[in-house]
């Protein structure tokens, strides 16, 4: 194979590099030289390190934008769970009034423990989470499956009824 042969002329020295004909490297770029020799410093980019350079950039984005959308995510499920626990104790007083006390007070400890499980989230930083949920799965890998399921398959149910609400409203 014939070697390929650049010549530049860098602060007055002329620089003769050269590279295999089907060389990875795709820039080489000056660095220096240093003063006392006649050595200059010189890198060479491959495709490789562009290619990691590129995915370690997109990793990092990606692993960001989760973030925000899981701390956005903590933030409605935290103001949903406080609402839920507003409308239960609310009703509660109605409960003790139709079917008795005792069912009232099972709706305030709901409302209670929902109320404690919204304030929790609340204060979760979006890393902890992410963190909770790994330790959650490698611990219980078969709840997390069925758990996965059972949200697909609300998801797809959803979805479902979404599609066949428009197409009656087509007709």
């Amino acid at each position: 194979m014939a070697s390929k042969k650049t010549r530049k002329t860098i602060d007055d020295n002329e620089l003769t590099v050269a590279e295999p004909q089907n060389s990875p490297s795709i820039a080489t770029e000056f660095l220096g030289d240093d003063d006392d020799s006649d050595t200059l410093t010189i890198r060479t980019s491959t495709v490789g390190d562009k290619l990691r350079d590129g995915g370690e950039k997109l990793a990092g984005q990606a692993a960001d934008k989760a973030r925000g959308l899981v701390a956005q995510g903590l933030e409605r499920t935290a103001d949903a769970l406080t609402n839920v626990s507003k409308m239960v104790g609310d009703t509660a007083g109605g409960i003790d009034e139709r079917i008795g006390e005792e069912y009232g007070d099972y709706a305030r400890k709901a409302a209670g423990a929902l109320d404690k499980a919204g304030k929790a989230l609340a204060n979760k930083n979006p890393d902890e989470l992410i963190d909770d949920t790994r330790t959650f799965v490698k611990n219980s890998p078969g709840i997390a499956l069925a758990g996965a399921a059972v949200v697909g398959f609300v998801i797809a149910r959803l979805i479902k009824s979404g599609l066949a609400a428009n197409e009656d409203d087509r007709d």
